[in-house]
């Protein structure tokens, strides 16, 4: 029976798969929010022998304005994005298209990686997931791991793959909407996790959205804290034991992830599952459609 991965995956086991001739796809989400074409730059020059390009701007968000442009939706009648803010979700039906397009199909498994600290990546392990998909993982520690490792590396274009009809299947994660959010504020059955950085959260400095600040009520834990010195995830215990500091006795199944634009929460939601704390819920909106809506209510400090 073959492996399945579905959190993360080691060098090794990446090396095992693709040796094994399992059915696989491996994706490389490289992204620079400051430099939107960098990623695809760098795909070009250095990347996984056989890896697809998946581009947060074109292929993993919805058509929306520039960047900047928050709670601006680029929309047709039947075709709306699952979520508002600076990076929109794509529907699951939008998504399954471009799956076909690329050649994905359902009997994959999927292995995401980056070179930001698994920062771009986790957002197409978490839409894997939210399209029915559970056999997708994180390569732990990224393409530096990989080349670290003496593993090759190829430049340039891949060849295409014929296309497939990929299926949706019941959502394995859970998108939160902006509504719900606010309609729980205060509640114990929510808890708020801000990944953003802390000067961020408290309001201090925002560079990227109209207002400073946070949601009331939301615990702030930034994304880079899941990452250890060697550039890996932490190990279990280890998140384990933050994760429970931080919620102080909250359940961790109230736990609904936030950030700018909902790409840098997913590496806490990704961590709490390697802690064994279960799968949690995701604010794919975030900060950026929170704030676009003046009638929201914003906490500081």
């Amino acid at each position: 029976m073959p492996a399945t991965y579905t959190t993360l995956i080691s060098v090794p086991q990446l090396q095992a798969l693709i040796d094994s001739g399992q059915p696989h796809m491996v994706f490389d989400c490289s992204f620079d929010l400051a430099q939107p074409a960098l990623g695809g730059t760098q795909y070009l020059e250095s990347h996984i022998p056989g890896a697809v390009r998946a581009d947060l701007e074109h292929d993993l968000s919805a058509p929306h304005g520039a960047p900047g442009a928050h709670g601006t939706i680029v929309a047709t009648e039947g075709d709306e994005p699952a979520s508002g803010g600076r990076h929109p979700l794509p529907n699951r039906e939008r998504f399954a298209v471009w799956l076909s397009s690329i050649g994905f199909s359902n009997d994959m498994q999927a292995v995401v990686y980056d070179r930001n600290g698994a920062n771009y990546c986790g957002r197409l392990w978490w839409m894997l997931k939210w399209a029915g998909h559970d056999a997708v993982a994180v390569l732990d520690g990224g393409l530096q791991a990989w080349t670290a490792a003496g593993q090759p590396v190829a430049s340039g274009e891949e060849p295409s793959h014929f296309q497939t009809n990929f299926r949706l299947n019941e959502p394995l994660r859970r998108l939160v909407t902006a509504q719900e959010v606010q309609n729980h504020l205060g509640q114990p059955g929510q808890t708020i996790v801000d990944a953003r950085a802390t000067p961020r959260y408290r309001g201090e400095v925002e560079p990227l959205d109209p207002v400073a600040g946070h949601i009331p009520g939301a615990l702030n834990r930034p994304f880079g804290l899941n990452i250890g010195p060697d550039g890996h995830f932490k190990p279990a215990g280890q998140l384990r034991a933050e994760f429970d500091a931080l919620l102080q006795g909250r359940p961790a199944g109230t736990v609904v992830h936030q950030c700018g634009s909902g790409v840098s929460a997913v590496p806490n939601l990704l961590a709490m599952e390697v802690a064994g704390l279960g799968p949690t819920a995701l604010f794919a909106g975030s900060w950026s459609e929170w704030c676009s809506d003046p009638a929201r209510p914003v906490e500081r400090g």
